[in-house]
């Protein structure tokens, strides 16, 4: 049977050697390497193309989010499995945008750990039971509070981040009419009164850190 290879990234490393004891129980799973920290990590996948990466969220030099984003951009095939002690909303909505394929609360890994990386490995998406009710809360506000569609966001997003519209227009290859016509439209749907409101809105919604 090919073994499906995994690295560890978790700076505590008595719970790395818990989970790695987890894994290799498991017929057909194998670790291939670990990492102290996100750094790290990036120089081992260098060296080291994994089927997965089981990632703590929390990270010293570049934290587990950080991590996940660069990764996904470099090297979009690799599966990422979050670690988090969070339950907070914030933390899953950041996640779901960089790409992760799942979380896994620490407390549950235990008994969800083998489940977890089973069902990403099968092309699904896993989420710990402890989850399930941010999960909902999240996806309520989502359809309760963003009324705008994926376009409209991008274009928020650069917006709140300063690029003008012969920028944005250049970036997203469309036409300055166009972004002006989206822009309108933001402000329009939200009820926006300047650009100050959008970037607060941007920065509340997720699409941007930018603090300005």
């Amino acid at each position: 049977m090919t073994s499906y290879p995994i690295i560890l990234a978790d700076d505590h490393v008595l719970f790395r050697r818990g989970v790695k004891r987890i894994i290799e129980e498991m017929a057909g799973l194998e670790v291939v390497g670990e990492a102290n920290d996100g750094l790290e990590l990036l120089e081992l996948l260098k060296q080291k193309k994994p089927h997965l990466i089981i990632l703590d969220i929390s990270m010293p030099n570049l934290r587990g989010l950080e991590a996940a984003r660069e990764i996904k951009d470099l090297y979009p095939q690799i599966k990422i499995l979050l670690l988090t002690m969070h339950k907070k909303k914030d933390f899953l909505r950041q996640g779901l945008e960089a790409g992760v394929d799942g979380f896994l609360v620490k407390e549950d890994a235990d008994t969800e750990l083998l489940k977890a990386v089973e069902t990403i490995r099968g092309g699904g998406k896993y989420f710990s039971p402890l989850l399930s009710a941010s999960l909902a809360d999240l996806a309520f506000q989502r359809g309760k509070t963003d009324p705008l569609t994926k376009r409209e966001k991008e274009i928020a997003k650069l917006l709140a981040e300063g690029k003008s519209n012969k920028e944005i227009a250049e970036l997203l290859y469309i036409s300055i009419y166009t972004v002006r016509r989206h822009r309108d439209n933001i402000m329009r749907k939200l009820d926006l009164k300047g650009l100050a409101d959008m970037v607060r809105y941007a920065m509340e919604q997720g699409y941007t850190s930018v603090n300005s």
